[in-house]
């Protein structure tokens, strides 16, 4: 039977790969993003899209609003919405002060508030038994970020996960967090990484390779599956071996 999965961030990367994954089962898929034009260039067979700042609150009820018109049940929520701010905040503001709040506020509101808000706005809507919802976390939750922002949002959506988790536990409701090392072939970077840092970044994995996006939306996938069923408040990590569990 064909599931209902929203993604935000679906337009690219990660959560590009992942919106083919779950068409490709014939599920129905709605891409959340802020850019609608690049939503609706997103070869997605049969995915329905809406434009929302998924950072503010009426936004993201217009998108609780859709859904419940449209779909009704929510069966898997995959939050891939993000980015780092603070290289866009560091270049707008002259005075430190002013560049660490624009970087830690952007952080926040990009990859931890975006997250709960639209949770919170669904969650009621989650299939009871078998809903499933999957952040996007990062390798730098574990071992900084060079400023630190962008990793503190990250990392705060693990204790947000393991709260969920506890409350939707009792109807079915599975809540884990996916954190990727390097990953090519994203917009997160803002373009080509240096040849140097890049393979530092791979001498770094056990695999001897960068990850691609399809690597994280296969683990999506399966947690996202009956498989994953008894598969809740874990942190799985996507590296290639990087960073080591904890």
């Amino acid at each position: 039977m064909a599931r209902n999965i929203v993604i935000s961030g679906g337009g690219t990367g990660i959560g590009l790969a992942a919106a083919r994954v779950f068409a490709g089962d014939g599920d129905r898929v709605l891409l959340l993003g802020r850019r609608r034009e690049l939503l609706e260039r997103a070869q997605v067979p049969g995915a329905e899209v809406y434009d929302a700042d998924l950072a503010e609150p009426e936004q993201v009820r217009g998108v609780a609003r859709f859904v419940a018109e449209e779909f009704g049940t929510v069966d898997v929520l995959v939050h891939s919405a993000g980015g780092n701010a603070a290289r866009t905040a560091d270049a707008e503001a002259d005075d430190p002060l002013d560049a660490a709040a624009r970087a830690w506020t952007g952080n926040f509101r990009q990859n931890t508030l975006t997250a709960v808000l639209l949770t919170e706005a669904l969650k009621d809507r989650l299939a009871d038994p078998g809903g499933r919802v999957l952040f996007i976390s990062s390798i730098a939750a574990y071992r900084g970020s060079g400023t630190g922002s962008y990793a503190a949002s990250k990392a705060a959506l693990h204790p947000y996960a393991h709260d969920l988790a506890r409350r939707l536990g009792p109807r079915g409701v599975t809540v884990n967090v996916v954190a990727p090392g390097y990953i090519e072939d994203t917009d997160f970077f803002g373009g080509p990484v240096a040849q140097a840092r890049r393979a530092q970044l791979i001498a770094e994995t056990s695999t001897g390779r960068a990850g691609i996006p399809g690597d994280v939306a296969a683990t999506l996938h399966w947690l996202a599956s009956p498989a994953a069923g008894h598969v809740t408040s874990q942190i799985i990590q996507v590296n290639g071996g990087a960073e080591r569990g904890h």
